[in-house]
């Protein structure tokens, strides 16, 4: 029980800062979870991160649920889910019942402009942690090309390719490229154990 107090009061506090949402929470989960609390490694982080996109619902709320299944099982799913909605839904309950009368001043919306600049920021500062972590190789550097090619110009295509179609390309070329690569890897390891063996009959 300890441990689901505290994930849903660490996830309380994640949401009330939680501005932005999506990758702009990657650099908040990283100094909170990883590096604080180890309770998921970056890698995980990541793939955490790319799971959700892939999946339906909000991406940080689907980047919570599965840190805390993977802390306490479901019971620290909910926990995580839970604390992660409760001050956003509070806020926004707010939000919708005075905003209609203040969205107008001058004042507000300044606030809103100044506030999206720092949501900028903070999806800028995601996409640098997540292209160091990823884009590692030549293959991946690859990989990352031909996708931003097929997104950013899919208007000139005779159709648009849905991003979910990008994402299970992406994820065959991964599974095609490590298996290319382990069958490589063994080829290899059989060859040198074949020279040892032919050193020692020697």
């Amino acid at each position: 029980m300890h441990t689901i107090g505290e994930m849903y009061l660490t996830f309380l506090k994640l949401g009330v800062v939680n501005f932005g949402g999506g990758y702009a929470m990657l650099p908040l989960l990283e100094r909170e979870l990883v590096d604080k609390r180890h309770w998921t490694t970056m890698e995980d982080l990541r793939d955490y991160f790319s799971i959700g996109q892939c999946t339906p619902g909000v991406i940080a709320l689907n980047v919570s649920t599965f840190i805390g299944q993977k802390k306490a099982g479901v019971a620290g799913a909910l926990a995580a889910g839970a604390g992660f909605l409760t001050c956003p839904i509070i806020i926004i309950l707010i939000i919708a019942a005075f905003l209609t009368n203040f969205a107008n001043y001058p004042v507000v919306q300044h606030a809103f402009a100044g506030i999206r600049v720092c949501v900028c920021v903070l999806i800028v500062q995601a996409v640098l942690r997540l292209w160091k972590s990823s884009v590692v190789d030549g293959f991946t550097l690859a990989l990352y090309l031909v996708i931003f090619a097929l997104h950013a110009f899919g208007g000139f295509l005779p159709a648009k390719i849905p991003a979910v179609i990008l994402v299970l390309c992406a994820g065959a070329a991964g599974i095609i490229m490590a298996t290319v690569k382990n069958k490589k890897n063994a080829a290899k390891a059989g060859a040198e154990t074949a020279d040892a063996g032919k050193e020692e009959t020697k």
